[in-house]
């Protein structure tokens, strides 16, 4: 394990000590937002405290292991007891060093939370609408397989069957931590179903991920910034869609923002929603500001939320998939396009973890 990890760990088991010190204050413990502030402290402390304790105790084992195999040279039985000893606490020392590094990783409060995907045809015409459609598709059959639950918030079809745009809401265990590496430029390759002479076309698709506000940590809006126009929904929905005025459209008049949803039954509702998609698009436009300004620091941030670049590559004649942030290039593009989207999402975290523990040692 290297010097400046061992360095970090040691200061948890000091942190562990000040904090059963704290909770065990009279004071603290009449103070109950405090108390609750340093109790989840604690167990996030503790977690990783326990985790370096094993790992030392092994490492004692190991060492004592290898001292055992110098020792046992003329005896079979005790030197292959040994040698047993030694490639399992070399095995445990691996994982918990695995773990301990993951721990160590700062932690982005907003992974857990629901998240808004938004998917917009690009450059393309008809085909790009098409290719919004696949991509949609991909996302909700990667939720069914994870068991998330997901539902249309607002949506613009095209005449083929496309979207123009789609916005979609995703509710699950660490949503937003596994999806949001998909903003930016999706780049399809292939021959469009309108092409007649089997040619192949370039078309792009964008796409947003931006994570549900929490309503207690949600940027404040004012009302007199905000437009708030009503019409009459489109789509399927019957004699209710034709009589009603119950879509919302709100536009954020200082950025120029906008948000709108007709899904639900109900002004209301529809209003409602359309408030979080708004609050959701400021809170990543302020997060991307952010993400550039760091990006420009560090040299370079695996999922920085700009649209402009082009992530991701979907070559359909090579059944190709080249995710470009990371050089990953996996040729199972179709089951990857039915929801099979693990190995991406994982390379993806297994990047930003190695960058940010990079980070870490720099900063050490």
């Amino acid at each position: 394990m290297k010097p400046f990890l061992r360095q970090q760990l040691a200061r948890y088991a000091d942190r562990l000590g000040e904090l059963e010190f704290l909770l065990s204050r009279q004071d603290i413990m009449s103070d109950m937002a405090q108390f609750l502030v340093l109790s989840r402290e604690h167990t996030d402390v503790a977690a990783v405290a326990s985790r370096w304790l094993r790992y030392q105790q092994r490492e004692a084992d190991l060492a004592g292991a290898q001292e055992m195999l110098k020792d046992a040279a003329d005896d079979a039985e005790m030197l292959a007891m040994a040698q047993e000893e030694v490639d399992a606490a070399n095995a445990e020392l691996l994982q918990l060093e695995a773990e301990l590094q993951r721990m160590l990783l700062p932690k982005d409060p907003d992974d857990a939370r629901p998240a808004f995907v938004e998917i917009r045809a690009g450059t393309g015409g008809d085909e790009s609408a098409l290719f919004a459609a696949d991509l949609a598709r991909m996302y909700l059959r990667y939720c069914d397989r994870k068991g998330w639950k997901h539902e249309v918030m607002s949506e613009s079809a095209s005449e083929l069957g496309g979207y123009k745009e789609l916005v979609l809401r995703i509710e699950g265990d660490n949503v937003y931590g596994a999806l949001k590496f998909e903003s930016g430029g999706h780049r399809v390759q292939r021959v469009p179903v309108t092409e007649t002479q089997g040619r192949i076309h370039t078309s792009a698709a964008t796409v947003a991920v931006m994570a549900e506000p929490d309503e207690a940590e949600a940027i404040k809006i004012n009302p007199s910034d905000l437009r708030i126009d009503t019409y009459r929904a489109s789509g399927a929905g019957g004699q209710h869609i034709n009589k009603t005025d119950s879509a919302v459209r709100i536009t954020h008049l200082p950025t120029g923002i906008v948000a709108e949803c007709q899904d639900g039954r109900s002004q209301h509702s529809n209003k409602a929603q359309a408030l979080k998609v708004l609050t959701a698009r400021i809170q990543e436009k302020d997060r991307s500001e952010r993400a550039a300004k760091e990006s420009a620091e560090r040299k370079s941030l695996v999922g920085s939320g700009d649209r402009s670049d082009r992530i991701r590559t979907y070559n359909f004649p090579q059944g190709r998939l080249t995710d470009h942030r990371i050089n990953l290039t996996l040729y199972k593009l179709l089951s990857i396009m039915e929801g099979d989207l693990d190995d991406v999402v994982h390379a993806l975290q297994a990047h930003e973890a190695a960058q940010q523990l990079a980070a870490l040692e720099l900063n050490t």
